[in-house]
């Protein structure tokens, strides 16, 4: 089964390469809203869709205003202007999405993707 993935612009090219290249379903922002959109409307065209929000704002990572059980899936990816990580992270995140490739197992969940570890908030 493949992931419906709504991707914040804010990811490097090579991150949606990669999570394409491994057959997932790609949506791109850039297609659905304007640039200056809001993080508000980001996740809420995100479920809309019925994807999971892939990004690297952090404000994404914070439960108290964006609480995980009223979406289809957070995944934040801690980059924190370091991109030398960003092989790293998107091994961790690979590896994961592989392993767990249900629906089902992100809704009302945010990843925190971090180098040495995936944290899971509910």
């Amino acid at each position: 089964m493949t992931l419906k993935l709504f991707v914040a612009q804010c990811l490097p090219q090579s991150m949606v390469d990669l999570l394409q290249e491994t057959g997932h379903e790609v949506l791109l922002f850039q297609n659905y809203l304007p640039f200056d959109s809001s993080d508000e409307a980001a996740i809420a065209k995100a479920q809309e869709l019925g994807a999971i929000l892939v990004s690297l704002n952090g404000d994404f990572a914070d439960i108290v205003t964006y609480p995980p059980t009223k979406y289809s899936g957070i995944i934040s990816i801690q980059l924190r202007n370091h991109p030398e990580i960003i092989d790293v992270l998107m091994q961790m995140l690979s590896k994961y999405l592989l392993y767990y490739h249900d629906m089902e197992h992100y809704k009302g969940k945010l990843l925190i993707v971090e180098t040495d570890k995936i944290r899971v908030r509910q």
